[in-house]
């Protein structure tokens, strides 16, 4: 059984697209993972490891269209990936706007209270400082 030109393109180019894809996902994976375990040092460094992983495969796919087509289940794979870092994303938007909520009751705005001392006594913000 012989193959054709364009079904012998075609693996190539999902044998070429393939690891730029999984590791994309496993990237993505990872990500999720320390997101819930809430270890910032892992988010820092799962988020940088992902968002290496998605420019190389943005490259990937950028240069294989130029050279031909993208394989459909690539591409699909790669559209829900990139749904999935809008997902992680919003999540995290909606997080940190969480966050900044509860630091708003427990600190409210000093500008508008009086503000103590060492002694007891208090102070009165003027352009930006504090009298003491």
């Amino acid at each position: 059984m012989r193959s054709s030109a364009v079904e012998l393109s075609a693996l190539q180019q999902v044998a070429e697209l393939e690891p730029s894809v999984m590791r994309l996902e496993l990237r993505l994976t990872e990500l999720a993972a320390t997101l819930c375990r809430r270890d910032a040092g892992a988010i820092e460094a799962a988020a940088s490891a992902l968002h290496k992983a998605l420019a190389s495969a943005i490259d990937d796919f950028r240069r294989a269209a130029i050279n031909g087509s993208v394989p459909a289940p690539l591409r699909q794979r790669l559209v829900f990936a990139s749904g999935q870092v809008a997902a992680q994303r919003e999540a995290l938007a909606r997080a940190t706007a969480s966050l900044d909520r509860a630091i708003d009751v427990l600190l409210p705005d000093a500008s508008r209270h009086n503000v103590y001392d060492a002694y007891g006594t208090t102070t009165r913000f003027e352009q930006g400082g504090v009298q003491a």
